[in-house]
């Protein structure tokens, strides 16, 4: 499952919804939370019957985030009424928020958005019914009284993601938060530092980071060549009976050869590793 840009669309508002689907997102995420304030929240769920039809026309994947309050159980379910292929479930603290979902919510997008979450992560991280976890910057900042700048965000973000690792989950986020993106080249730098930590991919909230999000997140030529070098020196290698050898000048052994061929599975030139889903 390729997730490099999720956009944000607001279920309620006709015109986002109208447009989300030629912004090139790999997922549309119908929001049904903090972008709709509560008189329309009744109005966006039931918009999701027309909206995720609207939104998935030029293939992106679609989920909505549902209301971690006591609208969870009818969110939920008009979400999978409405042919979503998976929930967005924010405010997660423990596994037993993902077991409170309705029967056939098997695919959640989980956001961790408390001191308390973040401890809990690496359990989260497990439940079966998750497919990909991230840090919710804004709301982590305010459980924490923090700031949510960079340098306060870096640990949180990393201790989400390498308990999404762990779990073989994807990991979903920038090291700082998702509603600084006005900076176009300091937005890209966010992005690009994002995959050399092994981000899979992130949120946005404004169309303009798509394409910043799919480029980042997408090998490029160079890395390509270059794995697949690594790859046919490897089963030249392997032929030879040798683990380990040099290629260009560079030492190449297992670790390296792995990383090659989840590179090239990542680009679509080899079936993607499994993954816990």
């Amino acid at each position: 499952m390729r997730l490099r840009s999720l956009l944000y669309v607001p279920a309620h508002n006709d015109r986002f919804v109208d447009k989300a689907a030629e912004r090139g997102a790999d997922a549309i995420i119908l929001d049904l939370e903090d972008a709709v304030p509560e008189s329309e929240k009744d109005t966006a769920r039931a918009a999701l019957r027309h909206a995720v039809p609207k939104v998935r026309r030029n293939g992106a994947q679609v989920f909505v985030r549902i209301n971690a309050t006591a609208r969870v159980d009818a969110d939920a379910r008009a979400a999978l009424a409405a042919g979503a292929d998976g929930v967005m479930l924010p405010k997660i603290e423990s596994p037993a928020d993902l077991d409170r979902l309705p029967e056939g919510c098997a695919r959640v997008i989980g956001i961790v958005e408390s001191a308390r979450g973040l401890l809990a992560a690496p359990q989260i991280a497990t439940h079966p019914r998750l497919v990909a976890l991230c840090l919710g910057a804004e709301d982590f900042a305010t459980d924490t009284d923090s700031l949510p700048d960079a340098e306060t965000l870096r640990l949180p973000k990393l201790m989400v993601h390498y308990a999404a690792k762990a779990s073989g989950k994807l990991s979903l986020g920038l090291l700082r938060s998702a509603a600084q993106f006005t900076d176009p080249d300091d937005f890209q730098r966010a992005a690009t530092e994002a995959v050399r930590f092994g981000f899979d991919g992130a949120t946005c909230i404004h169309p303009k980071a798509v394409p910043v999000l799919n480029d980042a997140f997408s090998p490029d030529a160079d890395a390509v060549a270059r794995a697949h070098a690594i790859i046919a020196a490897a089963d030249e290698a392997a032929i030879k009976g040798t683990g380990a050898f040099m290629l260009d000048g560079h030492f190449v052994d297992a670790p390296i050869i792995e990383r090659a061929k989840r590179l090239l599975a990542r680009a679509g030139h080899v079936d993607a590793p499994r993954r816990l889903e």
